[in-house]
């Protein structure tokens, strides 16, 4: 069986552009609240949407700020809210948890995919158990890169 071509959405946000700054008040040292993310190009077949945020230049390893799914296809991502149904982060907590590097400028990923359907996960699911469920699911994808460096080195 041919596997099928994933198609490119479109990711974007007012606040800011992509591989520019992230504004201070989404991040720990501001009011740490999500950021207006607008999705197109959007194909028909999707039933919701999924999102992952990653920072890949943790001292550690990869740290997942962020993991949601089951989002409406026919809707951005308004800032401050709690669309979808959020799973845990690296902080351990469920929902958006802002960039918080601990030293230099770090690169933050809004991954989103579209699916064609609405994987049943608890609020515990992690980035790997969202993957896996998405697993032969993606129909679309996009990417949104965001830079910040932390200004006040006492904050957390």
């Amino acid at each position: 069986m041919e596997k099928q071509k994933v198609q490119t959405l479109m990711v974007r946000s007012i606040a800011f552009g992509h591989n520019g700054n992230i504004p201070l008040q989404y991040t720990c040292e501001g009011e740490n609240f999500n950021p207006p993310i607008e999705i197109s190009n959007i194909p028909r077949e999707t039933e919701t949407l999924a999102l992952i945020m990653e920072d890949p230049d943790a001292p550690r390893g990869i740290f997942v700020h962020w993991v949601l799914w089951n989002l409406s296809p026919h809707s951005s991502i308004a800032e401050r809210t709690n669309q979808g149904i959020s799973g845990r982060n690296s902080f351990g907590k469920i929902g958006y948890g802002g960039p918080c590097p601990p030293s230099g400028t770090h690169r933050y990923f809004f991954r989103i995919y579209a699916l064609d359907n609405s994987p049943e996960l608890d609020r515990s699911t992690d980035k790997d158990k969202l993957l896996d469920a998405m697993r032969g699911h993606v129909i679309a994808e996009g990417e949104l890169m965001g830079l910040y460096c932390k200004k006040n080195k006492s904050n957390l």
